[in-house]
């Protein structure tokens, strides 16, 4: 591993060393972030040494350790957190050359050391005649080695070892510590075992709400938690006291580390409230890691605020297995949805001010005014060469505004939004055009940043990104309308993942947020393949597909894996008594609404019917080759008999194990069954594959997701459907994966047939491309891209407090 020392006297001019401090300071400060430079010395002028330029160096690069933490630590003994100054060292290697000492008194020692940078002003008489005398100056060269002769005066005529200096065996210290440096420095790259300190819980009886038990925590600040799990000081980037992005350069460092076992939750087809994938897989990493002492990692999504503020609630997990602080987690994070956002509107901005621009200025004109982007595009020297011809086939895009796909996006379940006019003002001179909005989320940009694998690979698919088609029906890109770079810049942090922790204070990874019936619905690669370096060969990466294993862990599969190339060693399909029931014929269940008692009160047969659902979602996942654990979610009003019924009906329908799960109500601890049922699952034969090839056509690859995984008897295109898949195959985009959008509320089309319908035809309304992030996507029937709020939403419960600035109402 090649890395270039610098010295800091090589790197400042000299009007900077003969500057203020503070221009001293702020080179060291430089130096200390320059990722290349793993050591500083400092030889400067006696005059300019201070404890604000000695203390600015970074203690893991104070070569000289002359800093007050590395003289601190050198004090209390701790010798391998500290180096010892060259000086010294030099001292002491020349104190034993004299031999055996007499250090009794100033008068009688045989060695004398100054420290002073005058040693005339010592009285000579208070030396012993014959004494070696060893004056070390802050400038190492100039430190010398003396011998004090009988006749009372400093010399080196009689002792040929005064011929040695203390300033050049210094030199060789500190070199020595150079090499101590970089010795430590490549060991700290080296993937270290966790040192992890696990937070206590008390849960209490009756479970009191999830933000009340986040409160009740105090969690731990999150640099400490980095250190923990082997992350380096320049790996993170801290926000506040709890989160961190952390840097994608530590792939780079653990590339020959051995990845983890790597674990997909799932789950059967849920009811409206949701059945617990998010807390069981908080549960399950807090089981592995907090009472099992197996390392592991929860990759999670971002939630948007459109469910936050909506329907269903946040998630960050529940009860007594969520991720704290959990009004951080549901609320803007990092900003990462923001700066989706924000490039997403650029680039729409940029397409319809592109077509006024065309239709509004002459060929030449528009030339003129981007010439220097035109300049640089086509590399030319003499742009006085190019016909009228060449300029308007560079300038004039051509876009034809009924092909436009690309829609303007907000994190807010708007309804309103749904369809818009735009260019309705006069000075947009009468382009008027139809236009929507989508939920942040659904942005191509949100999936981009879920299955790109670095920064380079993120750019090339924005630039990739189709926005619509040019009136001889070619396609039209981001990097065609010159923003590429611009929409890189606004998402160059948010590439990174975020940093937090579980209630038990074990780590969690929150990235990325794509909606699962509308995109793939999995946090992000990076977050992946970073947490498998961090856990270690023998630890476990647990990650969350949305919704119904039919929608969710399918896109898992077949989207993400081959983005990824990572193979999954288990799923853990999540199920509920309360959603089995739904399948078996009980009555609706609505968000805010109370349960029926067929959910609340003991009915074998309602579970034993709708666990045709779960036997369904087992057969599903056997497809890919993975074992599968079923976890049941267990509730308060759930029985022991409708428990180990549905664990029995599991496990006979090919589930490796079926295991019941209180860590809603106990933490960690109520999951360790799940935990050590996974760990035996992890290591069984695995077999993975994908469901098709991606040769084959986009309409039979669509047929193959509708007849194997939803039971449908057969697929039907619209004739827009049909039109557009025409169209995609004469691009070259036939080769993508596919990415179905439909209700997650149903394996069919229609979200009112529960359990395992059969014999129904998929209707295909349309077929939309997202070829920046790398599949096509077939809207099932209706499909909004915008939710709506519902009658009563969640933000009626929600408020602030104004004098302690406490969150409340948040679930």
């Amino acid at each position: 591993m090649k890395r270039v020392i610098k010295v800091l006297e090589d790197s400042l001019p000299r009007e900077v060393v003969e500057s203020p401090f503070l221009d001293i300071v702020s080179e060291i400060l430089r130096l200390n972030e320059d990722p290349n430079v793993q050591g500083l010395a400092l030889d400067l002028p006696e005059s300019l040494y201070s404890s604000m330029v000695l203390n600015a160096v970074k203690p893991e690069k104070d070569v000289d350790g002359l800093s007050s933490v590395n003289l601190g630590r050198l004090v209390h003994g701790d010798v391998y957190d500290c180096l010892v100054p060259p000086t010294v060292c030099a001292v002491m290697e020349l104190l034993e050359d004299v031999g055996e000492l007499n250090a009794c008194f100033l008068g009688h020692a045989d060695a004398v050391v100054f420290g002073s940078t005058k040693p005339d002003d010592v009285p000579v008489s208070w030396v012993k005649p014959g004494a070696t005398i060893i004056h070390c100056a802050h400038g190492l060269l100039s430190a010398k080695y003396l011998y004090f002769s009988e006749e009372h005066n400093y010399g080196q005529q009689n002792n040929p070892a005064a011929e040695k200096t203390v300033g050049s065996l210094a030199v060789a210290m500190r070199m020595q510590n150079m090499v101590k440096n970089m010795e430590r420095w490549i060991q700290s790259q080296q993937h270290r075992k966790w040192d992890l300190h696990c937070l206590k819980l008390q849960p209490l009886s009756p479970v009191p709400s999830d933000i009340e038990i986040s409160r009740a925590q105090s969690p731990k600040a999150v640099d400490v938690l980095a250190k923990e799990i082997g992350l380096l000081t320049d790996e993170i980037e801290i926000y506040g006291q709890t989160k961190a992005k952390v840097r994608l350069s530590l792939l780079e460092r653990l590339k020959d580390q051995p990845d983890g076992k790597y674990v997909l939750v799932a789950g059967i087809t849920p009811t409206p409230l949701g059945e617990g994938k998010s807390t069981v897989t908080v549960g399950l990493v807090q089981a592995l890691t907090a009472h099992l002492n197996i390392n592991s990692f929860a990759c999670l999504r971002q939630p948007s605020q459109g469910p936050t503020f909506g329907v269903k609630g946040g998630a960050a997990g529940g009860g007594y297995a969520q991720v704290i602080p959990m009004e951080e987690f549901n609320l803007h994070l990092t900003g990462d949805i923001h700066a989706i956002t924000a490039a997403n509107n650029l680039l729409a901005a940029a397409i319809d001010a592109r077509i006024l621009h065309e239709n509004t200025q002459s060929d030449k004109l528009h030339y003129l005014k981007q010439i220097s982007h035109f300049i640089a595009l086509l590399e030319l020297t003499d742009p006085e060469t190019l016909t009228e011809e060449e300029i308007s086939r560079f300038v004039r895009l051509d876009i034809d505004p009924s092909t436009i796909t690309w829609q303007r996006v907000v994190d807010t379940n708007d309804r309103f939004l749904r369809k818009i006019t735009v260019g309705q003002a006069n000075t947009e001179k009468g382009f008027v055009r139809q236009a929507q909005f989508d939920i942040a989320v659904a942005s191509e940009i949100m999936a981009i940043l879920a299955l790109t694998t670095s920064l380079q690979d993120m750019k090339e698919r924005l630039g990739k990104m189709v926005v619509a088609n040019d009136q001889k029906g070619e396609p039209v890109t981001a990097e065609d309308l010159g923003v590429t770079g611009a929409l890189a810049v606004l998402m160059k942090d948010a590439i990174k993942p975020t940093l937090m922790q579980t209630l038990e204070g074990t780590p969690v990874f929150v990235h990325a947020g794509p909606f699962a019936n509308i995109a793939h619905g999995n946090s992000s690669v990076l977050a992946d393949k970073i947490a498998l370096k961090l856990v270690g060969e023998n630890g476990f990466v647990v990650t969350e597909a949305g919704f119904g294993a039919d929608i969710g862990m399918e896109k898992f599969f077949n989207i993400k894996c081959r983005a990824s190339g990572l193979v999954p060693s288990v799923v853990v399909l999540v199920a509920t008594v309360r959603a089995l029931k739904m399948h078996g014929g009980g009555p609706n269940v609505t968000a805010g609404a109370p349960l029926k008692k067929e959910y609340t009160e003991e009915n074998l047969q309602l579970v034993a019917d709708g666990c045709c659902n779960l036997q369904k979602q087992i057969q599903i996942t056997q497809l890919f080759g993975v074992p599968v654990v079923v976890a049941l979610n267990v509730f308060k009003t759930d029985s022991p008999a409708e428990v180990d019924l549905v664990c029995k009906i599991a496990k006979e329908s090919g589930a490796f194990d079926a295991v019941p799960c209180n860590h809603w109500s106990a933490g960690g601890r109520g999951a360790i069954k799940l935990a050590q049922a996974v760990e035996k699952a992890a290591n069984q034969k695995n077999s993975f594959k994908y469901l098709y090839s991606l040769e084959l056509p986009i309409v039979e690859k669509i047929r193959i997701i509708a007849q194997k995984v939803y039971g449908a008897q057969d697929i039907e295109l619209s004739p827009v459907a049909q039109s557009q898949v025409d169209r995609y195959t004469r691009q070259g985009f036939g080769n993508l994966p596919i990415c179905m959008a439909k209700t997650h509320l149903s394996l069919s089309h229609q979200p009112e047939r529960k359990g395992v319908p059969t014999g129904f035809i998929l209707p295909i309304s349309e077929v939309r491309a997202s070829i920046g992030a790398g599949f096509i996507y077939p809207l099932v029937g209706t499909m909004s891209t915008m939710p709506g709020l519902p009658t009563r939403p969640c933000f009626y419960d929600i408020d602030l407090d104004p004098i302690t600035e406490q969150v409340k109402g948040l679930f």
